[in-house]
Order: structure tokens, then C-alpha cells, then sequence
């Protein structure tokens, strides 16, 4: 079955500025949006090293403790149900990287009867 894969890409320290639950982390809004929209699932990935575009180095080693590690949240559902919420998740995110890709579901319980 073809899906999308969206990945939003954080550092732990970001927040949510917005009308509602302002100073939430951003990571956290998005799930809340997802779930109260409906799509299937969503998994929060939260890294032990990384950078990004300002080339600091976040990692979670013993000797240099970071406070902002990377955090990814990975969504796999249909193009159908995941592109009318886009607009609300790009408002939550703003700058982030933000990946959206085409997939293909092989196994999985929730898309089982359409493989």
C-alpha cells in the first residue's frame, strides 16, 4: 500500500509558541495535533548526538551533558488523511525541517488488508 512518511526534525528545546499550550514543546504539540486529527500513530525518536544547520554539536555523553538533544517525530499514514492536517503541523513546527516522502507499507496491522 503507498503512504507518506512525514519526519519533523527538533531540538529538544524547541517550543510551541501559539494560542493554545504556549511553551510546550514543539515535539509534544505535534503529536497532540496528529492525535486530535486522527492519523494512526506517530513515534517521538529522541537521538544521543547530532547538529543542524548551526552546526552545534548536541550529544548526550556523560562528559558533555546537553540539554537539547535531536528529537524526531516519524508518521507513516495515507496521503488522504495526513495532507488536510499539513497546514496546522507546518504552523506548529514553523522553521523545522520538516521531510514529507512516499512509502510503501510491506507488513504492518492497521494497513494489512490493503497490502
Amino acid at each position: 500500500m503507498k503512504v507518506k512518511l512525514l519526519r519533523i526534525y527538533f531540538g529538544e528545546s524547541d517550543r510551541f509558541e501559539g494560542k493554545f499550550r504556549s511553551g510546550t514543546p514543539a515535539y509534544h504539540a505535534v503529536v497532540e495535533c496528529l492525535h486530535r486529527n486522527g492519523i494512526s500513530g506517530a513515534t517521538v525518536f529522541r537521538g544521543i548526538e547530532g547538529y543542524g544547520v548551526h552546526s552545534i554539536l548536541h550529544t548526550a555523553s556523560i562528559l558533555r551533558l546537553s540539554e537539547d538533544l535531536p528529537i524526531v517525530v516519524e508518521v507513516v499514514e495515507t496521503e488522504e488523511r495526513l495532507n488536510p492536517i499539513l497546514p496546522e503541523l507546518l504552523e506548529i513546527v514553523k522553521d523545522e525541517l520538516v521531510l514529507l516522502m512516499d512509502a510503501e507499507v510491506l507488513m504492518g496491522h492497521k494497513f494489512k488488508e490493503d497490502v
